[in-house]
């Protein structure tokens, strides 16, 4: 007799083969991530930010004309070096955030964040698609008072045009630290694009930005 599967597990089924694709699934072991310091010029600045995993938002910012280099890691939390079982965790405060190095002259701040908030949810407190924890969370880590202002002006006007159906939750808060996560997330999309989570969750972001902001595309 065939065994029948209940329409709701059928339902389910889709969602849960994500999650197990998930950004949190690798099980890779390597070595722990470097502090990043940051040096400020007057050619080359920094932002930092959070939008759930960093394999997503590493991949939207590395096709941008104007960013010279992105690193995925680990930022704003209170455990030195920590390591990716230990953020996954949630227990280390750190989110998974990128550091983006951009010519201004080329690329602003604030197209940074439009795109920012195009390409990821902020209205989902500690969520992105599969991926739940406080390591997920939407953040901005400004880097001086000029980010900060811009970043509380791009939060107004996404509430003001109620794009997401909800306020943003995306935390705005002073940079303190960045570490570098482990070798095998760094340019994870670039190589491992044909991966479900890549296919289904990363992809989908780079196509949204490119018809958002072509002129903004490498």
């Amino acid at each position: 007799m065939e065994t029948q599967i209940p329409m709701k597990l059928k339902l389910i089924l889709p969602l849960f083969m994500i999650a197990l694709a998930s950004c949190a699934q690798s099980n890779k072991e390597n070595p722990k991530g470097e502090i990043m310091k940051v040096e400020m010029n007057d050619t080359l600045e920094v932002a930092t930010l959070a939008g759930g995993c960093f394999w997503c938002v590493e991949a939207v910012y590395a096709n941008v004309n104007g960013v010279t280099k992105v690193e995925s890691g680990y930022a704003g939390g209170f455990v030195k070096n920590p390591a990716y079982k230990e953020v996954c965790n949630g227990t280390t405060g750190h989110a998974e955030a990128v550091q983006v190095y951009f010519d201004p002259r080329k690329v602003s701040f604030s197209q940074l964040l439009e795109i920012f908030f195009v390409v990821h949810d902020p209205t989902t407190l500690n969520r992105q698609g599969p991926d739940s924890g406080t390591q997920y969370r939407s953040a901005i880590f400004y880097h001086n008072e000029k980010q900060k202002e811009l970043a509380m002006k791009a939060i107004q006007a996404i509430n003001e045009t109620g794009e997401w159906g909800a306020n943003a939750v995306t935390e705005v808060t002073e940079f303190t630290n960045f570490y570098k996560a482990e070798n095998y997330h760094q340019d994870y999309y670039a190589l491992n694009g044909e991966q479900p989570y890549c296919r289904i969750m990363i992809t989908p972001k780079l196509e949204k930005f490119k018809k958002r902001f072509g002129e903004l595309a490498k």
